[in-house]
């Protein structure tokens, strides 16, 4: 047999053979070159949980879970692809590893991948034609505070919020680029809670928290900011049109966390703060406050001085000083908080489940307190073919405000330096034989509120195929307030003899229910070079709230003070009940062309029962559009120039923020009853016509990204006209009424400029520092109002200026004879009047405001500050003082009185020269009263140092942060953010805390 036929048998039998062997010799070498590959993700900042980390070239994947850790199974010579929003994408060949830990890096060119929650939809922060701005959970945690409103202050573009007292469970004023309504309360935003509108309206009622809270109680303090994942503030009319009527005035939505993939993950935070007041006023020692006392009385020709004067008389001890400020408003207030969160779950389904316990008291003696227990749950469910998905979310909270029957920290200014101790030497109050009225007397006497709010929401969506989604959600809120304030007879001068019989009791009952349903339907699809998304959906909201407040008055004894049937008398003031309906259909069309030009329209019709019947439906819209040139040829690989983008809107929003029933012919109960009957009297009268105010909205933004987006620069300029006023309109006093309620032709102009800056200063492996400021150039001006001249809003505006203004008289020196203030005539009358005089305007709209941060991090530490900055005009703080020279201590700069050279301060007077009077008063209301409030404080600051873990697979984190800690004004009030003397300002607090995860 020749080598020829050998070489045809091997070839014909053995070669196929051999084949065979080796394949499956190939096969069983590469599955034996499967394994498990095991590692942690992580960051700067430790652990980074929920990182896709799939095999390169298929679909296999899995995700990190809340350690940063992930386990998947691959052959040695795969390739494991790391991906994180936020992060750089990072590949590394398994090479036959069994454990692998990767370290991502921030993409400075993030902003192309955000998204932000735009409401109804999502949208890329590249890809957005809207302005939305944007704060997250890692900016709330810095801050120790109760109201969600305080974690936006200073910290976005276009939104002035101010807080109205120190007080916990006090309120807090927002703008979202200025004042759209003539009506002061038609100018709050709408607020969404995880898809469900929030009602923010105060339940309180006047006669009880006046005093304490000043009315301004806010359910939003039943929102807990632990819980709360991100902010978005819709600004343009890109952004709030889909919103209609309810988006006039900016859109708060609020997200709460929700859980992650992984195993599950337990967290604990911890944390105790110690508050103080920011600012000690200047005021009188007993010294100089007898001698203003002393002197008043020889400028009045008193010589002897009156019985109840016990300060100046010799009743009191005039060489005592006692710091009022420092006994009344001095105390510690101790806040401790305490949050435990159970989360994790499957690529299917996830949860989370937190409580939170936060206890805090007040600066004011006694053992006043404010008490919030939370809960947070989260479940989402996602079908493994990713059809279906459903969502449910539920928040509880129930606030316990145990406060004094008044804030002490008026008489913290005002109370004579010289009044006698607080207390006997029993520890009973000090009445000093009935001269001296007690302030802890209000301690006696409480006020205190009981609040539960429930928010709930069911979401599902159902991917049809082609593109198609139908969505549905179904949210349900119930908000109830149980209102309380007590006047025993204790707390009054025991010279005045007050038995129970004189004791009061006031109860107030508030109930709000809403739920709201919104089916939706959506398309998305994509040809060619172009992107497109559609949008339709429907509202269907109902809103009913009830109010009981009754007054009881007179009881046999204290024991039973809060039993009303034991009372003598009682008082209804209030009983009401109101249903509020809304219906809606909002629809939404985006184009996208070759990721460079963008077209975003939206569209509502909305019906509200709050208007006539010939106004009850309107249509609202907008149109918004954008250019990413930094996509063009002609920037492509620019070294500089990383993104860019012009983009602007233009549309309509509505306002029904009026109350309910308003059009309608209404009658009340009175008082007189005739015949043994009750009667009614009509209070309103019917008006078809009567609809709803609009807004109309435009805007022009540029956006710019230098250095691989280090440097990014936001610049916009915005111009709002509201119109068709919803006021009421004066009718002559012939008709029996004094306004009818209708739309007036009057138009108020916002406009301004807003500026966001961010930069990445460092970024290396082991040191980051990051900087963000913002700015905002507002000015609001109202353009007209027929008939103002013959109206009663006279005296409250002007055409041309802010509608936040006040008139004042014009101060023109100190009389050299009679030593009190003169006031410019500008009628030239011979007399000083309210109407004719009070010419000066006094604008107290911000000429701008903004904030800056930084966030630096070294290894295993980060430090996080936030400087919030205001240029203002004020209110002098002696506008809210007594008449220089009466029972009341006083600032420091009345000692600049007449008849000294360069006097300042009229004379002196007891209060018994009406000429004085006449001239304080009106120099309280004069330009001499407007000062520079204008601050920069350091709002505040977070230190943080990761611990080394000590647990596997878990984290460990201690914290300080301060908050309201520095503030440098000119203002020499206790706070030039409100200027009030009479409310606690903000407290400083100082917070030490933990957090543990494993």
């Amino acid at each position: 047999m020749n080598k020829n036929q050998l070489f045809k048998i091997w070839a014909a039998t053995l070669l196929p053979k051999l084949v065979v062997i080796l394949s499956l010799f190939a096969l069983t070498t590469n599955h034996a070159q499967t394994t498990t590959i095991k590692g942690n993700v992580t960051d700067t900042s430790g652990s980074l949980p929920g990182v896709n980390v799939i095999i390169k070239g298929g679909v296999k994947g899995t995700l990190s879970d809340y350690n940063g850790e992930y386990q998947i199974t691959a052959r040695t010579t795969d390739t494991l692809v790391f991906s994180y929003m936020g992060y750089k994408t990072k590949e590394v060949p398994i090479a036959s590893r069994s454990v692998i830990n990767v370290d991502l890096q921030e993409d400075t060119t993030q902003l192309k991948e955000i998204v932000l929650n735009a409401g109804y939809y999502s949208v890329k922060d590249k890809e957005r034609t809207e302005s939305i701005s944007r704060i997250t959970a890692k900016d709330i945690e810095t801050q120790p505070v109760t109201n969600v409103l305080a974690t936006m202050q200073g910290r976005m573009a276009g939104v002035n919020i101010t807080q109205s007292t120190g007080l916990p469970g006090g309120g807090f004023a927002i703008q979202i680029r200025g004042l759209n309504s003539i009506r002061g309360t038609g100018n709050d935003p709408l607020y969404i809670v995880n898809g469900v509108p929030f009602a923010s309206q105060a339940m309180g009622n006047a006669e009880l928290n006046n005093g304490v809270l000043q009315n301004q109680a806010n359910p939003l303090n039943s929102i807990n900011p632990a819980d709360i994942e991100s902010i978005e503030i819709l600004k343009d009319a890109d952004a709030t049109a889909i919103y209609g009527s309810r988006g006039a005035n900016g859109v708060v939505l609020i997200t709460t966390k929700k859980g992650k993939a992984g195993k599950s993950r337990f967290d604990v935070y911890a944390s105790s703060s110690l508050g103080k007041t920011t600012n000690h006023m200047k005021l009188l020692n007993t010294e100089q406050y007898l001698k203003m006392r002393q002197e008043a009385f020889s400028n009045d020709g008193i010589t002897e001085y009156p019985f109840t004067d016990y300060d100046v008389n010799g009743t009191w001890n005039q060489q005592r000083y006692t710091d009022w400020q420092k006994a009344l408003i001095g105390n510690d207030a101790m806040v401790n908080s305490l949050q435990l969160s159970l989360s994790g779950g499957s690529q299917e389904t996830q949860y989370i489940l937190s409580g939170t316990l936060r206890n805090e008291t007040t600066v004011f003696p006694g053992d006043a307190k404010y008490k919030r227990a939370a809960i947070h749950s989260t479940v989402s469910h996602q079908s493994k073919d990713e059809k279906l998905n459903v969502r449910f979310s539920m928040d509880y909270s129930n606030d316990k405000n145990n406060l004094p029957g008044a804030d002490l920290t008026r008489q913290a200014y005002t109370l004579a330096p010289n009044a006698p101790a607080l207390f006997n030497a029993d520890g009973s109050l000090n009445w000093e034989e009935g001269t001296f009225e007690n302030p802890l007397s209000y301690l006696i006497g409480t006020y205190q509120t009981d609040t539960q709010n429930l928010i709930s929401n069911t979401f599902i969506s159902y991917k049809l195929g082609y593109g198609l989604d139908f969505k549905s959600s179904f949210g349900f809120t119930d908000t109830r307030l149980s209102e309380i304030r007590i006047r025993p007879s204790t707390m009054y001068n025991p010279v005045y003899e007050v038995t129970s019989a004189d004791s009061q009791f006031i109860v107030n009952d508030g109930k709000r229910k809403s739920w709201i349903f919104e089916p939706q339907i959506s398309w998305s699809g994509s040809w060619n070079k172009a992107t497109c998304n559609v949008l339709l959906g429907t509202t269907f909201q109902n809103l009913k709230q009830e109010s009981l407040a009754v007054d009881g008055y007179g009881f046999p004894n204290n024991a039973v003070i809060k039993n009303l049937l034991a009372a003598t008398y009682l008082t209804i003031l209030d009983n009401s009940s109101s249903e509020y309906r809304y219906n809606a259909a909002f629809g939404r069309f985006n184009l996208n062309w070759d990721g460079k030009y963008i077209v975003n329209l939206t569209a509502r019709r909305d019906g509200s029962s709050r208007f006539g019947n010939n106004k009850r439906f309107a249509n609202f819209g907008a149109i918004g559009a954008a250019w990413i040139f930094s996509q063009e040829k002609f920037l492509e690989n620019n070294e500089v120039i990383s993104f860019g983008k012009i983009r602007g809107s233009f549309g309509t929003t509505g306002n029904d923020q009026i109350g309910d029933y308003q059009f309608l012919d209404t009658y009340s109960v009175t008082s007189n009853i005739y015949d043994g009957i009750t009667g009614m009297a009509p209070s309103r009268l019917f008006n078809p016509n009567f609809g709803w105010e609009t807004n109309k909205k435009i805007e022009a933004a540029l956006e710019l990204g230098f250095f691989e987006d280090r440097v990014f620069l936001t610049s916009a300029y915005f111009r709002n006209v509201s119109g068709n006023q919803l006021v009421g309109v004066p009718l002559p006093g012939t008709t029996g009424f004094t306004t009818i309620q209708a739309n007036l032709e009057a138009t108020v102009e916002n406009k301004g400029f807003e500026f966001d800056f961010r930069s990445v200063n460092i970024k290396s492996k082991n040191f980051n520092w990051t900087t963000s400021l913002n700015i905002s150039l507002l000015r609001n001006k109202l353009l007209k109002f027929p008939g103002l001249e013959g109206s009663t809003y006279r005296n409250n505006f002007v055409i041309g200026e802010s509608l936040n203004i006040g008139k004042m008289y014009q101060l023109t020196g100190i009389d050299s004879e009679t030593g009190l203030y003169t006031f410019y005539d500008f009628n030239d009358d011979g007399a000083i009047t309210s109407n004719e005089d009070r010419q000066i305007i006094f604008d107290k709209t911000p000429k701008y405001f903004g904030g800056l941060s930084n966030n630096l991090s070294y290894k295993n530490w980060s430090l996080d500050f936030l400087f919030q900055f205001v240029k203002q005009k004020g209110q002098d703080v002696l506008a809210t003082f007594p008449i220089t020279g009466a029972f009341s201590n006083q600032p420091t700069s009345v000692l600049n009185s007449f008849p000294q050279n360069g006097a300042t301060i009229q004379q002196y007077t007891s209060g018994n020269n009406p000429q004085a009077i006449n001239a304080f008063s009106n120099f309280t209301r004069s330009d001499a009263m407007i000062t520079d409030a204008s601050f920069i404080r350091l709002k505040t600051i977070a230190l943080t140092y990761r611990l080394p873990s000590v647990i596997k697979g878990g984290s460990a984190n201690i914290y300080f942060q301060g908050q309201n800690l520095i503030t440098f004004t000119k203002y020499k009030g206790p706070d030039p953010e409100n200027q009030s003397g009479v409310s606690l300002p903000p407290l400083r607090q100082l917070t030490l805390g933990m957090q543990l995860s494993f």
